[in-house]
C-alpha cells in the first residue's frame, strides 16, 4: 500500500525527520495538541509497515508515562521480558514510567495511534537499541 493509500483517522502529518534515528524504516508524525497549550502533546504517529521505534523508556520522578490510542491499521506494542501485544484500533496502551518498550507497524500493515506523555515531574525519554529482526512478530 502506498503511503497517499493509507489515509489516517487524525491525518498522515510529515516525515518524522526529527526522530528518524530512532525508528527502523519510515514515520509520520501530525501533532495534534501543543504541550504549552493544552497542558499536554497529543501526536498522531503513523507507522509504514514493517516500522517501529527503538527500545525506550520515559522517565520520570513522579507520574510520567506514555499513553497511546490505537485509531488505525494494526500494530505491535512489547514491554521488556514480555510476549508483544498486538494493536488494533481502539486498543488503549498506559505504559508506567521506567518500563522499557517499544511499538510500530505489523510487517504487513501501516498503523497509526495518538501518542501523548502523562504528566509527571522530571519526566524524560531515553532512546536504546533497535529492535532486532529476530524479536519483531509476524
Amino acid at each position: 500500500m502506498a503511503t497517499n493509500d493509507f489515509a489516517p483517522m487524525f491525518g498522515m502529518g510529515s516525515p518524522n525527520d526529527a526522530y528518524a534515528q530512532y525508528f527502523i524504516g519510515n514515520s509520520y508524525l501530525n501533532p495534534l495538541t501543543d504541550a504549552a497549550e493544552a497542558g499536554v502533546g497529543m501526536s498522531n504517529v503513523t507507522f509504514e509497515p514493517g516500522c517501529r521505534n527503538n527500545w525506550h523508556i520515559h522517565h520520570a520522578s513522579k507520574g510520567g508515562g506514555q499513553i497511546l490510542i490505537c485509531t488505525d491499521g494494526r500494530g505491535w506494542y512489547q514491554e521488556w521480558g514480555k510476549e508483544p501485544q498486538e494493536l488494533m484500533p481502539g486498543t488503549v496502551v498506559v505504559i508506567p514510567a521506567g518500563v522499557k518498550h517499544w511499538h510500530g507497524a505489523a510487517r504487513d500493515s501501516w498503523f497509526s495511534h495518538i501518542a501523548f506523555e502523562a504528566p509527571g515531574e522530571g519526566t524524560s525519554n531515553e532512546w536504546l537499541e533497535p529492535v532486532d529482526d529476530t524479536r519483531y512478530p509476524m
